[in-house]
């Protein structure tokens, strides 16, 4: 971008969170503070493309703890939903991977599998293209945290990016898992520190909370935010105002 230059408007991504078939969000990624916002996660879903949604995150919450799975309602939304849809949370093989996209998912999201098997991320890529697989980095700081949010990994943010490039992988998702659904606002020294970490399309979570944060993105060079309770409960509006 070069000096006075018109910064991108980020792109603004509605989080579909789905725990025991409801669509809901937690504070801080514990399963047990849970707000429900949604009895129907294809409602929730619509609710947003009637906003104007070009493409939903989803997330299966039950898969990513272990408590479960809620792979036929991933298959409706993506099925009846009209708009692209991302699929992550226990995504741990390439068999889930693949399910996901033969049933019409635009884009898997890996995240512990891709911690702990690297080589999936480039077999998938190698299979379907870059434009059908995201890594999500989950972290606290800059540790990644795996199965959950639950357990730290040991394995820090600036290892992994490099072996996910050498893989083809072509954007990233990085949410800090210490403001997720808390609408603190992002830490916009983590932010720029991602940055630094990664060249290609950086979509970040994890505590946006007003247009303010949505010029925080802008102005470190972020392409996107996955948003969830801030344009739930409406402190960020939807769609977004142009900046």
């Amino acid at each position: 971008m070069t000096p006075g230059s018109p910064r991108p408007q980020p792109q603004i991504i509605p989080c579909v969170d789905i725990q025991s078939g409801r669509a809901v969000r937690l504070y801080g990624g514990d399963p047990d503070r849970e707000t429900v916002y949604f009895d129907s996660p294809l409602d929730a879903a619509r609710h947003w493309v009637g906003l104007g949604a070009g493409l939903v995150h989803l997330v299966d919450l039950d898969a990513a703890t272990g408590r479960g799975e809620n792979r036929a309602i991933l298959r409706q939304i993506a099925a009846e939903l009209g708009v692209p849809v991302e699929v992550g949370g226990g995504i741990r093989d390439r068999a889930a991977a693949e399910a996901l996209l033969e049933a019409g998912v635009e884009r898997v999201v890996i995240g512990t599998a891709a911690v702990k098997h690297p080589a999936l991320v480039r077999d998938l890529i190698a299979a379907h293209g870059p434009e059908r697989v995201v890594v999500s980095l989950d972290a606290r700081g800059l540790e990644v945290a795996i199965h959950g949010w639950a357990e730290g990994s040991g394995l820090q943010v600036a290892e992994l990016t490099p072996r996910l490039a050498d893989a083809g992988l072509e954007t990233l998702i990085f949410t800090d898992v210490t403001r997720d659904g808390t609408l603190k606002g992002l830490d916009r020294e983590l932010m720029r520190q991602v940055r630094g970490l990664w060249v290609n399309t950086l979509i970040v979570g994890g505590g946006v909370a007003n247009v303010e944060d949505v010029r925080l993105l802008a102005e470190e060079g972020i392409h996107g935010a996955i948003v969830g309770r801030a344009i739930y409960e409406g402190t960020l509006p939807y769609p977004v105002p142009e900046l």
